[in-house]
């Protein structure tokens, strides 16, 4: 298929229907080996044929050079060499230039199949089906024909590469109450960093690793303080949620959480990699009361420091 003279990428813009009714559309690709990879077309800006690369010297491992692109200098990553996958032939035809986190990448690939819609719902985490050193994925789904297709977990790739974003210095939120923060995120890396800034404000926080298993948590927990006639939002001062996650997106639980009355006053804040402005309009649609990109820790911190005073 000749990604460079077909019209297979549309705007990321005009996807963001999508958003809200729990599907996203997947890019279909392969790196030289029998199985089927997929990214989601929201972090993807184009496909093109892969252009001259130059090398650079004290490039992190699986980086193969830098290229020009439309006025931009941008790093190309080598993909299974990256995932250390056994037999991949060398990429040689495809680049997919990816947008994330505030970041444009250049991913080499072997090649490039097609764009499909899939159900939130019926993709599943990977810890029910792979080993845990698969950590540069974070979903499968299975196609109509049978195959599975891996969706990769940029986050892990990223820092796997050029290592994980720093924290820094971030001080306590202090106050005369303790704060409470639930959390939710498909990725591991994604966890461990909220983590770290929840910490270092000296929040209480809990966690879940996908939407369908953060509503059913936050469902019985909304249960139990009404069994004990405690309001969740004396219980509860921030929900975090990402955007693209396993069997319900962070669109879909943001509808939910605001139209059950027991959520009523909580804020929740969006923690997403997806960072155009119709990602964040999707967002307010469906009732987010603040949009973070990912990941810079100051301004996650400065965005939910107001939100977590509000209640004193």
């Amino acid at each position: 298929m000749d990604i460079a003279d077909t019209s297979l990428l549309e705007a990321v813009d005009a996807r963001t229907r999508l958003a809200g009714s729990n599907c996203m559309e997947i890019l279909l690709f392969s790196l030289g080996t029998h199985e089927t990879f997929g990214i989601n077309v929201f972090k993807v800006r184009e496909v093109c044929r892969t252009p001259m690369i130059t090398p650079a010297p004290n490039m992190p491992g699986g980086v193969e050079g830098l290229i020009s692109l439309r006025g931009n200098v941008i790093p190309v990553m080598n993909l299974a060499k990256i995932m250390q996958l056994d037999g991949a032939e060398r990429p040689t035809a495809s680049m997919m230039v990816t947008e994330y986190s505030k970041r444009t990448l250049g991913f080499l690939v072997h090649g490039v199949d097609r764009i499909i819609r899939v159900d939130w719902d019926r993709v599943r985490a990977p810890e029910d089906v792979l080993s845990g050193d698969q950590h540069f994925i974070t979903a499968i789904t299975e196609l109509p024909d049978g195959r599975l297709v891996s969706i990769l977990d940029v986050e892990s790739i990223l820092a796997a590469t050029f290592g994980e974003a720093v924290t820094g210095e971030i001080l306590p939120i202090g106050g005369e109450r303790d704060y409470n923060v639930f959390f939710v995120d498909d990725s591991s890396v994604a966890r461990r960093k909220i983590a770290e800034v929840l910490d270092k404000l000296g929040v209480r926080h809990k966690h879940a690793v996908n939407g369908a298993e953060a509503w059913t948590r936050l469902q019985a927990m909304a249960a139990h303080f009404s069994n004990i006639q405690n309001s969740m939002g004396e219980e509860l001062d921030v929900i975090l949620v990402d955007a693209e996650m396993p069997e319900m997106d962070g669109y879909v639980l943001t509808r939910n959480i605001k139209a059950d009355p027991r959520f009523a006053g909580i804020p929740v804040v969006m923690h997403s990699s997806l960072s155009s402005q119709a990602n964040r309009a999707m967002g307010k649609s469906v009732g987010v009361d603040a949009y973070v990109a990912k990941f810079d820790a100051e301004v996650l911190a400065d965005t939910l420091r107001p939100l977590l005073r509000s209640k004193d």
